[in-house]
């Protein structure tokens, strides 16, 4: 385990460290950090100094993910991976995977300085995608890992219409080699993913650190209304065919339902474009995303039919039509039993008491989970705040965080 004092200077490295990756990004006001960017790539190359320094042999992989590998004593080991991801959603906050990158080099930092060689291997990865905020596909970064890449990706565009094609070919990579990102499955024995909490239980329970034992699954569809545009002055209110009227009503059964279906279960509009969006024009056209999300599939298929099913009823009655596309599926996925009970172990000793607690949010360890074991610990995140730059955490729970996340570690492999 990383001593105090140790921590201390470790915790410190970290948090200027995140003030120096928020620095890079495409905005001139806030965090933003896409796939295959010139950011991307001057991240890589920040990061990938910083493991070298740690004792790490770097390389990027075919995916445009930045990894490091301290060895064991061990020739031909195996590792245990511990990361998370670089990229960010538009207008971030510093900490949202940029930690886990971080804490992991920590934990290798000490390990060099000390000179000491466990018997499995650590590798750390910066996960490159994993929020899909340029080309609407989550976890590029870690599917390359686990060899998921699907062909068809490389046609998705950005909003500059841009494949992914031609971006991985700007950024230097061949996409002929995206299968040479995957690994061996017997050269990982587990994934460890250290983030903030991105909601408000932590701070809630006055508690630094906390164990995941589920990452909720999601559903993600495309929506819309349509109806009929007209003059905003001549046509009566009774023979309108309002697309954001009816998109109103949808709304209100969407959060009352979902409250009433399951307290773990979400759903969230995102994104809405009203058509043609004039102020003298009744809206002909409402384009929408919903997000879904709950602890069972069988919850998300339930409350997904019975949202989707109103709508097409709302439509109906207001002689409107009704469209949904899904675009995105990934189911829940369980944490390691085994992984969270030494997590768990590590953090109450540290701490006196240990929350168990699901992750609504989406990570890398949920394309790793296909593959290998896959463990997660979360920090208070203040008020619960993230996707947002008011992300905030404190220096004394990054320190014990170095001390839990780094004793585990030890743990872990020692019992692998």
């Amino acid at each position: 385990m990383i001593g105090i004092d140790e921590a201390i200077i470790s915790a410190k490295r970290v948090m200027f460290r995140c003030n120096k990756l928020a620095k890079i990004t495409c905005m001139k006001i806030g965090i933003t950090r896409l796939y295959l960017s010139p950011e991307h790539s001057l991240v890589n190359e920040l990061v990938g100094n910083w493991m070298k320094k740690a004792g790490m042999i770097v390389r990027q992989d075919e995916v445009g993910n930045i990894c490091g590998r301290y060895e064991s004593k061990y020739i031909n080991s195996p590792a245990i991976v511990l990361g998370s991801h670089l990229d960010t959603v538009r207008n971030a906050g510093r900490y949202d995977g940029i930690l886990g990158v971080l804490t992991a080099i920590e934990i290798v930092y000490w390990l060099n300085k000390n000179q000491t060689r466990l018997k499995l291997a650590i590798e750390v990865i910066g996960f490159g995608d994993e929020e899909g905020t340029r080309f609407g596909i989550t976890l590029l970064g870690s599917r390359g890992l686990t060899g998921t890449w699907k062909k068809e990706w490389l046609l998705y565009t950005d909003k500059d219409g841009i494949t992914i094609s031609e971006a991985m070919t700007n950024f230097g990579l061949d996409i002929r080699k995206i299968k040479d990102a995957s690994r061996n499955i017997k050269d990982i024995v587990a994934y460890i993913e250290f983030h903030i909490e991105q909601g408000p239980c932590l701070d809630n329970e006055n508690l630094p650190l906390g164990v995941v034992t589920t990452i909720h699954g999601a559903r993600r569809f495309n929506c819309r209304f349509i109806g009929q545009s007209g003059h905003a002055g001549t046509v009566p209110m009774y023979y309108r065919k309002d697309a954001l009227v009816a998109f109103a009503e949808w709304m209100t059964f969407v959060e009352h339902n979902t409250c009433k279906k399951h307290p773990q279960l979400v759903a969230t509009v995102g994104f809405l474009n009203c058509k043609p969006g004039a102020t003298n024009v009744i809206p002909g056209e409402v384009d929408f995303s919903l997000d879904i999300r709950g602890p069972k599939d069988s919850l998300l298929e339930s409350l997904s039919t019975t949202l989707l099913k109103e709508a097409n009823i709302i439509a109906n009655n207001r002689k409107l039509s009704f469209e949904f596309k899904e675009y995105y599926r990934t189911s829940a996925t369980v944490c390691d039993i085994k992984l969270q009970k030494i997590l768990f172990n590590s953090i109450q000793e540290l701490q006196g008491r240990c929350l168990l607690l699901p992750s609504g949010a989406g990570h890398d360890a949920i394309a790793i989970a296909e593959c290998w074991p896959i463990g997660m610990l979360f920090i208070r995140n203040h008020l619960g705040i993230s996707h947002n730059p008011k992300e905030s955490i404190n220096l004394d729970d990054l320190i014990i965080s170095l001390q839990a996340y780094s004793y585990a570690v030890n743990k872990i492999i020692n019992k692998i």
